[in-house]
């Protein structure tokens, strides 16, 4: 008699995700910014739990001290180094570009979600009646911020290496190489002082959470800025 030979049925087809073309869709692309969005709130909200597991439960810093100010003042010096390298990484090819400006964001994301926790965890208010930079001195040895005496007036915070509303216009309106060159010459000084500002609480504070943080911002952004100085130099 025959033989019958029993064929066994392909089964389903298995692409990889990098085959399909969801992402090249409309809907793709708003799934890929909600997911980066995501990520970004990951990020604070990470270093917001590392704050709150950090922080030393023996004595807290209370208001006006070197602690809390500098907790605040970081805050937003580094949240608008997470807005320029958002800028500058959507306006140009370059990927030494990219990959600072993607490096920078999301440090200093992790590390202003760090200090946020920590005042939640001290007992303090966000915000402050006193105004910046009151908890250092005058001989703090800090940067001046970038730009002209008239920075004030064109809406930039009283606040050392802090870019103006104007240069912030500029920086978002430019493309290439321009806005690769516009965005080094305002994160340097803005690592200056955010360097300025690390050295100073340094010399303000024995907790050891501060100074860690501190330590390391000191650290890694004087690296950064030695390495966007070779990259202006060629631009």
């Amino acid at each position: 008699g025959r033989l019958h030979r029993r064929h066994r049925r392909p089964g389903p087809s298995r692409m990889s995700p990098a085959t399909t073309t969801s992402d090249t869709t409309p809907a793709g692309r708003r799934g890929r910014r909600m997911l980066l969005a995501l990520a970004a709130v990951l990020l604070v909200a990470g270093g917001w739990a590392v704050g709150q597991l950090t922080a030393p439960t023996a004595s807290f810093p209370a208001e006006g001290s070197p602690e809390a100010g500098f907790a605040r003042d970081m805050q937003t010096h580094h949240l608008q180094a997470v807005q320029m390298s958002t800028l500058v990484r959507d306006r140009t090819e370059d990927p030494e570009i990219r990959q600072l400006a993607d490096d920078i964001a999301r440090t200093q994301q992790q590390q202003a979600g760090q200090m946020y926790g920590w005042l939640s965890v001290w007992g303090l208010p966000q915000a402050s009646p006193q105004p910046a930079m009151a908890w250092m001195d005058e001989d703090a040895g800090h940067e001046p911020s970038h730009g002209s005496s008239s920075a004030a007036a064109q809406g930039a915070p009283s606040m050392p290496g802090m870019a103006t509303d104007d240069q912030l216009s500029e920086l978002e309106e430019a493309q290439g190489r321009e806005a690769e060159r516009l965005y080094l010459e305002l994160m340097i000084p803005h690592h200056q002082a955010g360097a300025a500002m690390g050295r100073a609480v340094l010399e303000r504070t024995d907790n050891p959470v501060v100074t860690s943080l501190a330590q390391s911002i000191v650290t890694s952004q004087q690296a950064e800025i030695d390495y966007m100085e070779d990259l202006l130099a060629q631009r």
